[in-house]
């Protein structure tokens, strides 16, 4: 079986699945770009709201990714410790990577956004029962997301 481990969550190792936003250090607003990112006319924006409970430690089997091919997702901490955000880039034929998934660690004031097309596991806290805020574009179509089974499951080690 293989394994991955986590490394820490930041802007520049997370680019090219998307965008990473926390608090500015100082008092002004920070924009995040592609956070809402739609490639339908016909989508309408989405928000909701989530309370998820934390894993079940130490480790995380992880069996199935999602995408949504025509938007971006993202989630916004309310009240969160840390959580997992792990991706794959796209394979030759469509599906993820599964060779090139990787898994970081999120701390509780940090957000992501998924960008559109990006292959990531459903979200998954660790320490506590946390909530988040989720932002994406909807149709209603079968479009609006779609997962699949990894070939084999992939164990993610802390």
């Amino acid at each position: 079986m293989r394994s991955i481990a986590t490394t820490p969550l930041d802007a520049a190792s997370f680019h090219p699945y998307g965008e990473v936003f926390e608090p500015p250090p100082d008092y002004r607003r920070t924009y995040v770009s592609d956070a809402l990112a739609n490639g339908r006319a016909t989508a309408h924006p989405s928000l909701s709201v989530i309370r998820v409970k934390p894993l079940a430690m130490p480790t995380l089997m992880v069996r199935k990714m999602e995408r949504h091919e025509f938007s971006s997702q993202s989630f916004v901490p309310f009240d969160a410790g840390r959580y997992l955000v792990i991706v794959a880039p796209m394979s030759s034929i469509g599906g993820p990577d599964e060779t090139g998934l990787r898994a970081f660690l999120a701390r509780g004031d940090q957000g992501v956004t998924y960008g559109k097309n990006v292959w990531h596991h459903p979200l998954t806290v660790l320490d506590r029962d946390a909530s988040f805020a989720i932002t994406m574009w909807l149709d209603g179509s079968a479009t609006d997301e779609q997962f699949v089974d990894l070939t084999a499951p992939v164990n993610v080690t802390f």
